[in-house]
């Protein structure tokens, strides 16, 4: 599964969780997430790569939902502990 793919399917995550998603050319920043009046926002960096933008979804998405309790495809499960774990390591 490329970034591309696995990208769309991690933003399609945030958004069935509530978290507003804006597409912006934010310099090659990647965007990321954030909290504005109570609600959570994802901003996707339409100047970033995809693989860029899908690490920080994967970050958001392991902050965001328990995906302990949901039905992943295991490429997107592996992609999300993957980033998870180095969020631990910080």
């Amino acid at each position: 599964m490329n970034e591309q793919r696995i990208l769309e399917e991690l933003v399609m995550l945030l958004e069935a969780n509530g978290v507003a998603i804006r597409r912006e050319p934010l310099a090659g920043g990647a965007g990321g997430l954030c909290t504005m009046k109570g609600q959570h926002i994802f901003f996707v960096d339409t100047q970033s790569s995809s693989a860029d933008v899908a690490a920080i979804a994967a970050e958001a998405v392991a902050k965001i939902v328990d995906i302990e309790n949901i039905y992943l495809r295991p490429e997107i499960r592996q992609f999300i502990e993957t980033r998870g774990s180095q969020i631990k390591e910080r």
